[in-house]
């Protein structure tokens, strides 16, 4: 009755993810219909498995059961493994990154699964083991390093990270590879079907979470300034010159500071290289030649904006909270806020507002 309830949660959060364009849980994001598509196909292939999984139950003789285990692995290598790490890359917004890699990476274990099937003997799958394990800490140290290379991405182009960090994609690679761990080297007894069961339950309910709380980013791409040299730049040149860093101090200081235009929320690299009149590539460049990044740059004056406000509200007895003086600040989430605080003042903006009651 359990293994038939995870079936249908399967089944429902495939259909919700397939058809739903709306997003439930987050109403405010709106997620990547691309990343809904494959995690709706990887649920879907997560029922599918299930139920070329029952037959197991009827079967008695030990040879009937080890034959319909192999062509089951061999279905889930097919359909499951490669969806499982589609999903994964697909969360990974700063590049489409091909998927072709994947069906090479499961060649050898469908190929060798194919031998087991065709000669009814399960004499390599000790070779498969240990293939399986080295395409565990490769896809873990691939992961790793893609999503520290995003994280730098969205800091380089974004001054709000909400609803765009992936790092619990990590979470979800960990549930895949826990599950798929103790599938492959057969620990039996019911407390695995249970705990198999389990994982799949919190795996697609966080999977359903991620997709509807992850913003897609290609929304925001597509509104931005093509990166092209037709745009007029007022500041071609070398960028690491003096007076070419003049020159975007300038710029920065009369269409970013002097405007405010740093408390709009979501601004991206883009829009602000367009209010300056350069593209997104140079001043990127200049942001580097700072030893910063847009992400920095952009917070730190939101930072400060909050501070003056602050003080500006305590000096005319003007009742405030932290949480109105932070949106005030471009800042539409407090825990977003209160982290950029922390890193620019060096305190927790309680400490902070609490030792300006003091002096």
């Amino acid at each position: 009755m359990f293994y038939a309830g995870v079936t249908v949660l399967n089944l429902i959060a495939c259909c919700y993810l397939l058809f739903r364009r709306s997003n439930a849980i987050a109403p405010n994001v709106t997620s990547s219909v691309r990343l809904r598509r494959w995690t709706a196909g990887f649920l879907g292939a997560s029922t599918l498995s299930h139920l070329w999984y029952m037959p197991l139950i009827y079967l008695t003789a030990s040879e009937d059961i080890m034959m319909l285990y192999l062509v089951c692995t061999l279905l889930d290598i097919l359909t499951v493994f490669p969806l499982a790490i589609a999903v994964l890359f697909t969360m990974l917004q700063d590049r489409r990154r091909p998927h072709w890699p994947i069906g090479v990476m499961m060649a050898p274990l469908a190929a060798g699964m194919m031998v087991c099937i065709a000669t009814r003997s399960d004499a390599i799958l000790p070779v498969l083991y240990a293939y399986y394990l080295l395409l565990i800490i490769s896809i873990i140290i691939y992961m790793v390093r893609a999503t520290r290379q995003y994280g730098c991405w969205l800091r380089d182009n974004y001054a709000d990270l909400e609803h765009k960090e992936v790092w619990q994609s990590l979470v979800v690679l960990a549930a895949i590879l826990l599950g798929f761990s103790i599938y492959v080297f057969e620990i039996h007894g019911q407390l695995y079907k249970y705990a198999m069961q389990v994982i799949d339950i919190i795996l697609t309910c966080f999977l359903v979470w991620r997709v509807e709380t992850l913003s897609d980013l290609s929304v925001s791409q597509s509104q931005d300034l093509p990166d092209d040299l037709d745009i007029p730049d007022k500041c071609e040149g070398d960028i690491g010159s003096n007076e070419l860093t003049d020159k975007f101090g300038q710029l920065l200081q009369q269409n970013c500071i002097n405007t405010r235009l740093y408390l709009q929320h979501d601004l991206t690299l883009s829009q602000l290289a367009k209010a300056i009149g350069t593209n997104r590539f140079y001043l990127s460049q200049y942001f580097s030649s700072k030893s910063m990044n847009y992400n920095t740059y952009i917070n730190d004056l939101r930072v400060n904006h909050f501070v003056s406000i602050y003080h500006d509200a305590v000096a005319n007895h003007r009742s405030f909270t932290i949480q109105e003086l932070a949106n005030k600040s471009g800042y539409r989430s407090y825990s977003t806020f209160c982290l950029a605080f922390k890193q620019r003042m060096g305190q927790t903006v309680t400490i902070w507002a609490r030792l300006q009651n003091l002096q």
